[in-house]
């Protein structure tokens, strides 16, 4: 994972091709430390979510919801969105668009 961008109220990360149990404590760690800014992740190069990774994007979009901050992920990978279909999870799941 690489972080894109950061000024004191927006973050960017760009995703690694695998979020597997490999990347999950770096990804929560991300995000953790953000739960005070909009977070923007994209995901236009992964290749594979882990059920790991999804339960920290899941548990992120909720704390940035509760926090009233936007989570987005934008762009994302065909196969990020088939992932999400094989799971049955929503992309409005793990992101939050409230707006300040």
């Amino acid at each position: 994972m690489t972080v894109d961008t950061m000024t004191p109220s927006a973050a960017s990360l760009v995703l690694a091709k695998r979020l597997d149990l490999t990347e999950v404590t770096a990804l929560r760690q991300f995000l953790l430390d953000r739960l005070d800014q909009a977070i923007t992740l994209d995901a236009s190069g992964v290749v594979q979510l882990g059920g790991l990774c999804l339960q920290v994007l899941l548990s992120a979009a909720q704390d940035q919801r509760a926090a009233r901050r936007p989570l987005r992920i934008s762009p994302r990978s065909a196969a990020f969105d088939s992932a999400l279909t094989s799971f049955a999870v929503s992309l409005g799941s793990i992101q939050s668009e409230i707006t300040q």
